[in-house]
């Protein structure tokens, strides 16, 4: 018999899309779904659209307070900065895709700075530092089933997706909740960046 505080929660830390950026990847998200409904895949819903700063998985409940300490340190460290949603992509890049994503270009170097000082900071609060360098990319769908794969990648290849700069100015930690209609996000906490 476990005890409530046997419980872990599923955390990851983020940054989430300007409302312009979320509706037109959710426009293009709705594109290709809608030309491609016999494909099994699971779409990635407007309003959960994000950028993955670091997966923490499964984590107690009594270690949510440092790591929300080291999110804010993080975001207090670091100035609000540009990222541009720019061209289009497929997990593995040989084979059948699996994952369909859309590029992230951090052409301030902002980006990499947060996530770096949240690695750090984590790091001084006991989290392990993820052993992958950090490649940010925006997931739109995984797909679940070979059928009907190939076109639809071959599509989100070719198509252009013009550029959409948006403005990074919170870190979010959110907790991740697995369900049959797919992943439910909940923030958790919220840490504006540096204001000068």
């Amino acid at each position: 018999m476990t005890s409530g505080f046997d419980k872990t929660l599923r955390i990851f830390c983020a940054v989430e899309l300007s409302a312009q950026a979320r509706e037109r990847v959710g426009d293009y998200i709705g594109r290709l779904r809608e030309q491609f409904s016999n494909v099994r895949a699971s779409w990635e819903r407007p309003e959960k659209l994000h950028l993955t700063l670091k997966f923490l998985g499964e984590i107690k409940p009594a270690r949510i307070d440092l790591l929300k300490a080291a999110a804010e340190r993080t975001a207090a460290r670091v100035s609000p900065f540009p990222v541009k949603l720019a061209g289009t992509g497929a997990f593995p890049p040989k084979g059948p895709a699996r994952v369909l994503w859309l590029g992230v270009t951090d052409e301030t170097g902002g980006l990499a700075a947060l996530q770096r000082r949240l690695e750090d900071e984590c790091a001084a609060e006991g989290f392990p530092r993820e052993p992958r360098p950090y490649s940010p990319h925006l997931t739109l769908a995984r797909l679940r089933a070979p059928a009907g794969v190939r076109p639809l990648a071959a599509l989100h290849l070719e198509t252009e997706f013009a550029a959409e700069v948006f403005r990074v100015s919170e870190l979010v930690v959110m907790r991740s909740e697995l369900g049959p209609a797919g992943a439910r996000h909940t923030p958790l906490s919220r840490h504006r960046l540096k204001t000068d």
